[in-house]
This record gives C-alpha cells, structure tokens and sequence, in this order.
C-alpha cells in the first residue's frame, strides 16, 4: 500500500518528542602505551593526520615517539612503481619517566581530532596533547604538567633518506632528496623528489640548549614542538609530477604555527575537525556500565567472545569518518594505509591498488556526509590520466589496429602514473562511478558538467572501442580476469557488471545535462547488449560468461576472498531483491558458499552485500567478525575451500587486519554500517533496509541519501520512531520507503519534514 499525495511540513524541530538523540563517547582510551616497534606500530600506537601529513602516536612515559608522513612522499616514477615511504620520527626523551608512572591513560578523541597521554610521577600530573592541524598544515605535540620545571629531555628528529640533519637555535632540520635513492632492492628510478621537515621547540620556563643535531630543554613548565613537513611532488604530468622545493613553505608553515598560542592552534583544529567528523551522529544502543569502563584493546576481545557492545560498534563507525578526514584532505588519495606507514618497504607498496581497495577507501565519503574527502580522489584520477593513456594507447588496439581511445589500469598504480601486475580494465569504469555517485549525492550540476561527464564520457569511449561482439550478438569485455581468482577470459562476470554500470551512469549523466543525443542512444543500446548476469546450475551467480566444470571454481567449495561478480548488488545497481529478485537470490547463494571469513576488505564488502539483500542480522554478523581480534572468524569457519587468508579482523587500535594493516576495510565497514540504516540507489530512501535485532533502538544523524537529501532517523522496538529528511540540493518529488509502505514528499532545498512512523501506515 502506498500512501501518497501528503503535504510536507517544512518544520524546524528536529525530531518528535522520545526520540533517543544521546550518541556513544567518541573516545578510543587505553591503559597503557603502544610497544615502540613494528607490532605496536600496527596494532597500539594510534594515527592523527590532516589528510597530507600524519603521524602514528605511541605515548610511553620516558620516550614520546611520532613517527610521521606525507602522503606525497614516494619512490618511484611515470614507469617504475615504488612504494609510499616513511618520512621521519619525532622523538622526545625524558629520562627516568620510566620509574615511578601510575595512573596512566592514553587516548584518541575522534571528534577533536586530538591524541593525549596523562601519567602521575612523583607526585606530579603530567599531560601530553598531539593533534595535526588542515589549517595550519602543522603537527603540534604539547607536553604540560600541573607543577613548574617538571620536564628535561632531549628532542630529536631523524630522517631514513639520507638527509642533512641540524639543529640551529630553536629548531630542528632535515632536508634531502630521493634522487639516486632506491628502494631496497630496486634500481634508482628518475624520481628526483626533494623533501624537508623542521620542528620549532617551545618552551616556558627553564631554558633549551643544541646538542649536536638535538635540542635538548632542562626545567621546563612546557614543551611544545612544531612540526612541519613537504616534498616538491605536484600533481601535474606535464611537469613531470615535481613542483618547487618544499623548503620555504614548510618553513612559513612552521614559523607561522610557532608565532601563535598552542592553546589558539588547538581551538582552531578542534573547530575544522569537528566540522567534518560531527556532521553524523549515531546511537546504536546502550552498552553495559562495565563493559564500556574497559580499554578498547580489552573491549575489543570481549567483544569477539560475546558481542554485546552497541557502543563499540558506533566507535568503529565513526573511526572510518575519522580515518578518511585524517587521510584524505587536499592531496593525494588516501592509499592502502590511508598516509601511516614507518616501512621502506611497505605491504602492497602501500599503493593504489584499482580491483577494489582504493575504491572502498571511498565507500564512505558520499553516504557519511564526507563529500568533500573524496575531491582528493578525483583531482589525483584527472591529474595522472596522461600517464595512463600513454601506457594504454601503447598497449591496447581497436579491431582495425589504431590505438584505442580513453585510458584503464593495471591492478597497482602509484601517484606518478606508474603501473604494475595485471591489467585490470575495467578499473577505469569502476573509478568513473565515483564521479557519478559524487553528483548522485550532492546535486552538485558544475561537478557533473565540467568534471564527472567528461572523465564518464572518455572512459565509456575506451569500452565503445573495446568490446568484443559474440556470435550471437552480445558483447563481452574481452580477456578479463575476476580478481584475483581465476582463469582469464571473456566476458567475467565483475567486467561485465562495471561495463553496464558506466554506460548505465553515464546514460542518465548524459540526460540530465541535455547534452550528446546520439551517445546517449548509443551507449543505452551497447548497455542492453552487453552478457548479463546468470544464474547457475546450483543457484548461484555466475562468476564467468559459461559455467565451469572444475572442483573448486564456481562450486559451494569455493571460499575465496573476493566475490568480484557481485558488483552489481554492491556498489552497483544492476540487482536489487525488488527489481531482480531471481539474480538477488542466486547472489545471496553465491554469499552463503563464499562464507564468512575472509580477509578485512573482503569481510566488509560482504558487509554491504549483506544489507543491499536487506538481510541486517547477517551484515551484522559480518561486523562482529570484522571488529573482533583477526583471526577469530576464520576459527568459526570449518572445513575445506579454495582461501587460504581469512584471518581479517580488527586490532587493538581498531585498525583493520588484512592481515597486515589494510585501511579499506574500516572505510568498508563505515559505508557498510549506513547501508543497514540507510539506501537510496533504487530512486527511493530506504529507512532501516536492513536494521539487525542487536539494534532495537538508536538513532542516527547526518546520513545522506543520493538526489541531494540529508536524513535523521529513530527507531525503537526495532520499528522506526521518526524521521526528518531535509533537501541539500534534491528537488521536486522523493519518496521514502520503509518496510513495504511508502510516502511521497516534495521539497525544495532548505526544506525539511518531520515524519513519524505512523505515516507509513501500520504493520511494518
């Protein structure tokens, strides 16, 4: 039944009276310092960042260490792939903190962006603060106590590239170069990059003193350390991805940091912080008095044995906004470690890997009110395309031997254009539907017109003049592989989805700008001839163009990690339970053979399958694997299959396992939350489309839905309470869905309406 023809009521209340708005503690809190070494570095110390540079916090009493990045920074060049490096460490010594420490609590405030240590010694409260500012471009590390001339130690700032260190008055050096630098193993490349870091110490009280390349401060009521980075890397292929050296500006940056209160600096970056991490507010229950006054590292392994932290879970949530603000802002993408490396050489080069990773790196942004974060991502696919059609004209064809037209990728790539492994075709589709789903969400016409339509119409350009027609009249992208399993061949279920969803996209793109008349026709007819999706003989999707007979492939035996061929339920919208129930079903046998397990990336995705087949109890059975201790749902899964790494899971500082340390599968988990709250990839806003028992009540505020609206929701009882929708951009008629009823509203930008859920009509 569907109720329509009601009248909104532009309202300025927020929601009806009983609705729970009380959302969980932002902060993550320990009981001891992260162990200084490659392990604590991966699963205690805890990140900070401004979306260029970052560090990785330890906080132990006698040896404060931050080691730190820009994202910028990375061997390699246009041909030779490199790896994204380390840049430097902070160290502050306080000799004899190590004697005598109690009380000590050592924290991440995820919505003020600020790290914090706090330990009694002798009587005395001593205090650390680290934050990295977007405005000021600065880390600032602020270390206090409540009695005068507590601190004597030695910073020191040291460098893995080969730089020239000093110290000169009040601050510390390290300039350098990577040009004859290589990465161990490797051959030098033509990367000449430049790159400089200089820390300000401040202090009150006592005084401070070089010491050879240190600086070394005796009874100090404070210290504070200013910490600046750059490199000359820019994002332009015509100049040869290098730019000017990095020395002046990081030298203003820092001076200009140095000149003005720490107190002032932090206020600022709490404001900026708090206005990208505060946008959602979310509730997904109560957690028991005891078990929200544990540490997150125990909380976390009481979580894996029982479950029962609704809390934790809203953390976990909010940990993925956190990560994306801290790692991708006004530079580069963030990379598989979103910028938080301290390896020469890191897993997977720590790179942009195209078949999912960089791509769940960016689940989160539209759907979490973070839209602004995914800008990175597009400036970085526009600023190296040359690169890629360079390295594409030189390798694929058209039938008649002239080179195709467009760009596509291979499997890794890095920030000079470089690529590596497989040839990954498709991926070039697949990041164009992140520039469609950025207009989808935000209405935003000039994104579309002048940066969305163009990079959509190019890439469908390269797949106009790629696909290959069968026999009987079907087309196939030829010689595709289903990552990363299989043979290779024409016509992979996972090409053949992403062709449909770009020619799809852009299609509509095409449509709303009034513009190109007979692409649009061509490209609608090429959609509907492409293979689509079939079902196979044990009710499953199938994963290639014809069903295989082997042992493991494409049988119930078959646990691989990656389920490629099921693009189309998520992120795509080819299959959906209402629109194609039979596909829905056979993807939902496909899920049920693949199992649980799996890597951290691969459980999340799973995640947002889960809740597109509007199944919440399983997507939330999927978090509780994902956020428990890595490895403990690959114990729940028995017997034989074709994956061997299913030992993802989450770490004590809630940084995801692949295992090792892969970010996407926090971005994942974050977008896959708000899948079970909210959809809107059908033309309708789906409230709580998979809401699962284990949140019978909550609330959440700040989600966006595509067309340009913002949504606030309650629930209780496992029912919706209340809603408001408020219009960002969207106009003219949207309608809301819950359960099997809906409601039509028309909204203006501005304009809001409150509903409750008696309006859907009963029996939901």
């Amino acid at each position: 039944m569907t109720t329509t023809g009601l009248r909104a009521v532009v309202l300025a209340v927020a929601m009806t009276a009983g609705a729970a708005w009380a959302a969980p503690e932002m902060v993550l809190r320990y009981d001891r310092p992260a162990q200084d070494n490659d392990q604590g570095w991966e699963r205690e110390a805890l990140p900070i960042g401004n979306g260029r540079i970052g560090a990785m916090v330890f906080g132990q009493p006698a040896r404060e260490h931050l080691q730190f990045n820009d994202i910028t920074l990375w061997t390699g060049d246009d041909k030779t792939m490199g790896a994204f490096q380390p840049f430097g460490d902070l160290v502050v010594d306080l000799p004899g903190h190590e004697l005598g420490a109690s009380g000590y609590r050592r924290a991440l405030d995820l919505e003020r962006g600020v790290h914090s240590v706090s330990y009694q010694r002798n009587g005395v409260r001593f205090q650390r603060e680290a934050w990295t500012s977007y405005p000021a471009q600065v880390i600032v590390l602020r270390l206090s106590a409540d009695r005068k001339g507590q601190y004597t130690g030695v910073v020191e700032l040291s460098d893995r590239h080969g730089a020239q260190l000093s110290a000169v008055g009040s601050r510390l050096y390290a300039n350098g170069s990577l040009a004859g630098y290589a990465q161990p193993g490797s051959a030098p490349s033509t990367n000449r990059m430049a790159y400089a870091s200089q820390v300000q110490v401040l202090h009150e009280g006592g005084r401070i003193a070089v010491d050879g390349k240190r600086i070394r401060f005796t009874d100090c009521d404070s210290v504070t350390l200013i910490l600046g980075a750059g490199t000359s890397y820019a994002l332009e292929a015509a100049r040869g991805f290098n730019g000017a050296h990095p020395l002046d500006k990081v030298t203003r940056q820092v001076t200009a940091a140095a000149a003005r209160p720490a107190a002032e600096l932090r206020a600022e970056h709490e404001r900026d912080f708090r206005g990208l991490v505060g946008r959602v507010a979310i509730d997904l229950g109560d957690t028991p008095a005891a078990r929200r006054a544990l540490p997150t590292d125990a909380r976390i392994l009481a979580y894996t044995q029982h479950g029962g932290d609704p809390e934790l879970e809203a953390q976990y949530f909010q940990y993925g906004r956190y990560l994306l603000a801290s790692s991708s802002r006004g530079s580069l993408p963030a990379n598989l470690q979103g910028l938080w490396n301290n390896s020469l050489t890191p897993p997977w080069n720590a790179d942009y890997h195209t078949n999912i990773n960089i791509q769940m790196n960016y689940w989160p942004a539209e759907v979490t009110n973070l839209s602004e974060l995914a800008e990175p991502f597009f400036r970085f696919v526009n600023g190296v395309a040359p690169v890629w059609r360079r390295d594409t004209a030189l390798e694929f064809k058209t039938a008649d031997g002239k080179p195709v037209r467009g760009w596509t990728l291979r499997t890794e790539s890095n920030p000079f254009g470089a690529m590596g492994y497989l040839w990954n075709k498709t991926g070039n589709a697949w990041y164009a539907q992140h520039f469609w789903e950025h207009y989808a969400f935000t209405g935003d016409a000039r994104f579309l017109r002048e940066v969305a339509y163009p990079m959509m119409k190019e890439v469908s350009a390269f797949w106009q003049d790629y696909l290959k027609e069968l026999p009987d009249g079907r087309l196939v992208a030829p010689q595709g592989w289903s990552p990363e399993h299989g043979p290779i061949e024409d016509g992979v279920a996972y090409d053949q989805q992403i062709v449909w969803d770009l020619f799809n996209n852009t299609v509509e793109a095409a449509g709303i700008l009034g513009v190109d008349p007979e692409l649009r026709a061509r490209l609608a007819a090429l959609r509907d001839r492409l293979a689509g999706p079939k079902v196979g003989s044990w009710g499953q999707l199938l994963e290639w163009l014809e069903e295989k007979k082997d042992p493991v492939l494409d049988t119930p035996k078959d646990t691989h990690r990656h389920v490629s061929h099921l693009f189309a339920l998520y992120p795509g919208r080819q299959i959906s339970p209402v629109r194609t129930p039979e596909l829905a079903k056979a993807a939902r046998r496909s899920l049920e053979a693949r199992g649980d397990a799996g890597t951290g990336w691969s459980m999340a995705w799973k995640m947002a399958f889960w809740a597109r087949l509007q199944d919440g109890d399983r997507a939330y059975r999927m978090l509780r694997g994902l956020l428990s201790t890595p490895g403990a749902r690959a114990l729940e899964q028995a017997g034989p299959g074709s994956e061997h790494n299913n030992a993802g899971g989450t770490y004590a500082n809630l940084l995801d396992a692949h295992p090792p340390f892969q970010i996407d599968g926090n971005f994942g988990a974050t977008a896959s939350i708000a899948e079970m709250l909210l959809q809107s990839q059908t033309g309708e806003i789906h409230l709580l489309p998979a809401l699962p028992k284990a949140w019978p009540d909550g609330s959440v505020r700040g989600l966006r839905a595509r067309g340009g609206y913002e949504i606030d929701m309650a629930w209780k009882g496992g029912r919706l309470h209340s809603a408001k929708v408020r219009s960002v951009a969207g106009t003219g008629p949207v309608t809301l869905r819950h359960g099997a009823r809906t409601i039509d509203l028309n909204l203006q930008p501005g304009q809001s309406a409150a509903l409750r859920a008696a309006q859907f009509g009963a029996g939901q």
